[in-house]
């Protein structure tokens, strides 16, 4: 429900100005794959690098964002959703702050995806597949979710009783399983550049 008793305010100082005192394009870098495919560990590898080149960047990362953003929300297909809408909105902020924005969410439904690009923005926003395959997650996982999962300890656990469907034109796409990390975060970089 949209309340028609709010305005939006508009500051002196736009997106285009944070950017350039930064430096740095921003955008928001949206890894999405199944458990354990390696989103988490990207992430903060980017980060670390970013940081290191005076890149101005944050991660926003879907367990962190569970403890305190998104605690009100479960795994229902509805909750996946809401809990996708809120980070979106999230980078959204952060991009216009000037930073790049760095994601690690299963994100498994495209729609969802495309809601998150809309809302970004189509020019800030890079869709990153991290395609390692589900038995290399599986064999992989320390908190051991798919095993429980296949027990049936798990509702909608992704892959297992709930799809994933893969983005079919991704920016990129990295397979954990086939690259190391530096080369990955190499590769991850050079979408960076402005």
């Amino acid at each position: 429900m949209t309340n028609t008793n709010i305005v939006r305010h508009t500051g002196h100082v736009t997106a285009e100005d944070r950017a350039s005192l930064l430096g740095q394009q921003a955008m928001t870098i949206w890894m999405t794959g199944l458990s354990a495919a390696g989103k988490s560990t990207l992430a903060f590898a980017l980060e670390s690098e970013l940081i290191k080149n005076g890149r101005a960047c944050y991660v926003l990362d879907g367990d962190n964002v569970r403890h305190g953003l998104n605690r009100d929300l479960g795994f229902s297909s509805h909750d996946r959703s809401e809990n996708i809408r809120r980070i979106s909105e999230v980078a959204k902020l952060m991009n216009d702050a000037g930073l790049i924005v760095i994601t690690a969410f299963i994100s498994p439904f495209r729609a969802d995806r495309e809601l998150a690009r809309d809302i970004i923005g189509g020019k800030s926003f890079r869709e990153i597949h991290i395609s390692t395959p589900i038995n290399v997650c599986e064999r992989r996982d320390p908190k051991h979710f798919y095993e429980r999962a296949r027990k049936g300890e798990l509702a909608d656990f992704t892959g297992v009783s709930s799809p994933y469907e893969a983005p079919e034109h991704p920016d990129l796409a990295v397979d954990t399983s086939l690259i190391c990390q530096d080369d990955a975060v190499r590769q991850l970089l050079a979408l960076t550049s402005p």
